[in-house]
């Protein structure tokens, strides 16, 4: 069992570097998919946003989750478990005027860029991990994560430190790819298309719907709700191909190599796509709830 628990822990370690590595070097490829840097999939909506314009519905999927949080008209803070650049955080700047927001990142890269386009507004992104921040108990109104937790593979520790910076009746949101059943139960094609997506976006694994309900409740979260949206995030996904072969053709034409980071986003994006094929075993969720 000792053995087993350090493997465990080393995978793990080992994971948090391939990520840490994977976005101080690929993060820039991400102006290709959003001229917002928005590093998530989009929420389509007919007759108010087009499935051909992408950018739209990347910001539609911010807005999705923000309405979810409940953001009143008085002075309110917000924390982002894995920001990113702060491609979320600057939206919530903008839509609300008493909003402060603060985000986590593990790379240094983000930070640096994210603080310079967070400039002028009431936002700051720090170098920490969203499993264990050094914010206070009880400190924010909302806290959210868009496609973030996954990297940790949806695990209770992340969710109860989310838990406890949370002030009482506070808000969090999670909007993230889930497994509909265990991993021993997932099929080999599905499974071949988590571990691939897995390696290449380096996750751990994603978690399984029913299992992360039950640790919110048993965290003490209350009126858990789960929103099934794949279908709403499918449109989005199919731009993965087409984002593929454009960055390459733009690569090749400026005579640029890809970066090994930019080869594996690529590859976790194909795996994304092929995974959302599979029905029965995955889905697109926005989980919210109350502390």
């Amino acid at each position: 069992m000792k053995a087993i628990t350090i493997n465990h822990l080393e995978k793990g370690e080992q994971t948090k570097i391939e990520m840490i590595d994977f976005y101080d070097g690929a993060t820039e490829d991400y102006k290709f998919w959003s001229k917002d840097l928005n590093m998530h999939f989009g929420y389509f909506i007919p007759f108010k946003n087009s499935p051909f314009a992408r950018n739209t519905m990347l910001n539609e999927m911010n807005n999705q989750v923000l309405k979810r949080l409940n953001i009143t008209k008085e002075k309110s803070n917000l924390i982002d478990l894995g920001c990113g650049v702060g491609g979320t955080m600057r939206y919530a700047l903008i839509k609300h005027n008493n909003l402060t927001a603060f985000g986590v990142t593990l790379s240094s890269f983000q930070v640096d860029k994210g603080n310079s386009l967070l400039k002028d507004k009431k936002g700051t992104i720090v170098n920490e991990n969203y499993n264990h921040t050094s914010f206070k108990s009880n400190t924010f109104n909302s806290a959210l994560a868009i496609e973030s937790l996954c990297h940790s593979g949806h695990k209770k520790e992340s969710l109860q430190e989310a838990y406890r910076i949370l002030k009482p009746g506070g808000r969090f949101v999670i909007a993230d790819a889930f497994l509909k059943k265990d991993e021993t139960e997932l099929c080999y094609g599905a499974n071949y298309s988590h571990r691939r997506l897995c390696d290449h976006w380096s996750l751990t694994n994603l978690g399984s719907i029913n299992n992360v309900k039950n640790d919110l409740e048993n965290l003490g979260f209350k009126n858990v709700v789960i929103d099934d949206v794949s279908f709403r995030v499918a449109p989005s996904v199919l731009h993965v191909p087409f984002a593929i072969v454009g960055f390459i053709l733009k690569k090749l034409f400026t005579f640029n190599t890809l970066k090994r980071e930019s080869l594996h986003n690529l590859k976790g994006s194909f795996y994304a796509l092929l995974s959302g094929l599979h029905m029965k075993s995955f889905g697109y969720y926005i989980i919210s709830c109350t502390k």
